[in-house]
């Protein structure tokens, strides 16, 4: 099968690609515009294979897109491909909406061209498989609730919104067009390669470096977390298996408060890299509270029963066990980091 990945140097991106070449037979094509939080260092253990190909293409560039497609003949579509980062969202929208729905639209037009014109047998087996987040369906408060698949849209950032509206696209190019999509929610992902700015790679990296941590509000927020490579494995398992047209939320049933997974990275660490710095005696005393950004979500948590019912998907990895494996790469990884932070 020929895979075409949008997004593939970033985070997830890259853990899929990594993982398809490594478990699978698959041709993999990445597209990538390789922004700030893209990264084609998060590749390097791929990039000579020969059933991995790279084309540093913006997805809003229609024609260069449409090229790709008519030369590599895909089998399936995975957008990754997208702006992600809330805090920057809020300062300047203009990139998350260029991306994220601009950028999604192209994606679907080109696929309906190319789709409609491959023959029967090829038609039925073609993929677009849109990677959503569970910030399109807002904030649960303090309530004992969970996102479903059925989850109203609400939601509470610009990012979040314009997410929310490419799910909308993905459905009515189905619903229009009959073009064959699957959209999958995650909660939040944690793991090797995540670019520093994110809450736990951020954690270790100002510990190591004796450097404020910082805390939005009292970090009371809950986020539900899983191991990206857990992520990855229900991502290969719903393209090749699951439904046209049906949604699957992925989680691993990990709720865990912002504040809490702080004071865990520093338990970690001091076993790991017992503190020797100057100006403290332990990491947690870097843990600085900072003014909470606006219209932040309290709670996010995924029932992810439906792709274990449908798919016999469940992660592999605790919270515990993922988290410790993070720290340790972050720590024996620091030349990945500085190379990453120089671009």
């Amino acid at each position: 099968m020929n895979i075409l990945v949008t997004g593939g140097a970033g985070f997830i991106g890259s853990a899929f690609i990594r993982f398809i070449i490594q478990y699978t037979q698959h041709q993999v094509f990445n597209l990538d515009k390789l922004t700030y939080a893209g990264s084609l260092e998060s590749l390097y253990l791929v990039e000579k294979d020969p059933r991995y190909h790279f084309s540093p293409i913006d997805i809003t560039d229609y024609q260069a897109v449409k090229q790709i497609f008519f030369n590599f003949r895909p089998d399936a579509i995975i957008n990754f491909a997208a702006e992600t980062h809330v805090d920057k969202s809020i300062t300047c929208a203009s990139n998350f909406i260029q991306t994220n729905i601009i950028g999604t639209y192209q994606l679907l037009e080109i696929s309906r061209l190319y789709w409609q014109n491959l023959p029967d047998n090829k038609q039925s087996q073609f993929r677009f498989h849109h990677i959503s987040t569970d910030e399109v369906f807002g904030d649960l408060g303090y309530s004992d609730l969970f996102f479903t698949e059925k989850s109203t849209y609400a939601p509470s950032s610009p990012y979040s919104a314009s997410k929310a509206s490419a799910d909308h696209l993905v459905r009515s190019w189905l619903r229009t067009y009959g073009l064959p999509t699957i959209i999958t929610y995650c909660s939040n992902n944690y793991g090797p390669y995540q670019f520093p700015e994110k809450l736990i790679p951020l954690t270790i990296l100002n510990a190591l470096n004796e450097r404020p941590i910082p805390v939005y509000g009292n970090g009371d927020q809950i986020r539900d977390w899983i191991y990206v490579e857990d992520h990855v494995r229900a991502l290969y398992l719903v393209l090749t298996q699951g439904k046209i047209g049906e949604s699957y939320n992925i989680g691993a049933h990990n709720e865990q408060r912002n504040i809490d997974i702080i004071h865990k990275i520093c338990t970690i660490m001091e076993e790991l890299v017992p503190c020797k710095l100057k100006s403290i005696s332990q990491y947690k005393e870097l843990i600085t509270y900072v003014q909470d950004r606006p219209g932040h979500d309290v709670r996010y948590a995924i029932d992810a029963n439906k792709i274990k019912n449908t798919l016999k998907w469940t992660a592999h990895e605790s919270f515990e066990s993922g988290l410790t494996k993070t720290v340790k790469w972050y720590i024996e990884n620091t030349l990945w980091v500085q190379k990453i932070q120089a671009n």
